[in-house]
Parts: C-alpha cells; structure tokens; sequence
C-alpha cells in the first residue's frame, strides 16, 4: 500500500496524458495476467490467437492466419509447428493451393481453446472490474479503431 501511495505522489509528468504509455503499461499488466492465467497450459497470447482463428475459421490457411494476426510467415511456420508438434493443431496440403496449408483445431485443441476462454474472460473480468459492459465495448471499439487506422 505504501508503494501505491508513493507511486501515485510521483508525478508522471508528460506521460499522464500520452496515450503510448498507458497502453504500454496495460499492455505489460494484461500479458503478465494472460500467462499467469493460461501459462500452465502452455499458451502464449501469440499461440491462442491463432488457435482462435483456426477455430473460428476451419480449414483456414496458414498464411491467412499470419496475415490477420500481423505475424511474419517464418515465425508462422515456426508457431504452427510448435502447435502441431503439441497436437493441437492438424495441418494439411490445401486441396486448391498444394503450396500452402490448411489448419483445422484437433479434439485436444478444442479442449485446449475452451479451457483456455474460461480462464481468459476471468483474467479479463478482474482486470476490467471497474468497467461496465457498454464501456468494454466502447474499449474495444476504440482500439479497434485506433489499430484499423494503422496506428
């Protein structure tokens, strides 16, 4: 408690009122929260997002996938590997395109992916307990916005 208070009678200067820095900040506060929530099953936000969109999106392609979540196509090869090897993904030749691949969730995926949603929106409903759900939404909408414009 003496730390808050200490901290809090620190001036942030012009930091106060750059929005990098808060986001920064609660960026570092929910990745520290995601991996103590879903660390134990081996996840990485980096590994459930594309477990994600593999769910939502069976069959997906590889490169797709990359493409949505801004990850370059060496560290893709890399990250579908990691998830293959640990069967919860299964990759396949693309019957369209035989250069590329397409990704499906294995059953251990699947369990893994809801597994991991539970764990998710707790770490999500503590870290965001002071929010209202229309406030979330307008949150969401914001950085949604903010991440469209290309920053």
């Amino acid at each position: 408690m003496i730390e808050q208070e200490q901290e809090n009678s620190v001036s942030l200067g012009v930091l106060d009122s750059l929005v990098g820095y808060h986001m920064r900040r609660l960026s570092t506060l929910f990745a520290t929260d995601f991996a103590s929530a879903v660390g134990d099953l081996g996840l990485r936000q980096v590994l459930f997002g594309i477990l994600s969109i593999v769910g939502g999106n069976p069959g997906i392609n590889q490169g797709e996938v990359g493409k949505a979540l801004g990850i370059q196509r060496a560290n893709m090869v890399s990250l579908v590997n990691e998830l293959v090897d640990r069967e919860l993904l299964d990759r396949r030749v693309a019957a369209e395109d035989r250069r590329a691949f397409e990704l499906r969730l294995t059953a251990a995926g699947e369990r893994c992916v809801d597994e991991a949603i539970g764990r998710i929106r707790q770490h999500e409903d503590k870290l965001l307990s002071d929010l209202s759900p229309p406030e979330r939404a307008k949150l969401i909408q914001l950085l949604s916005r903010i991440g469209a414009s290309g920053g």
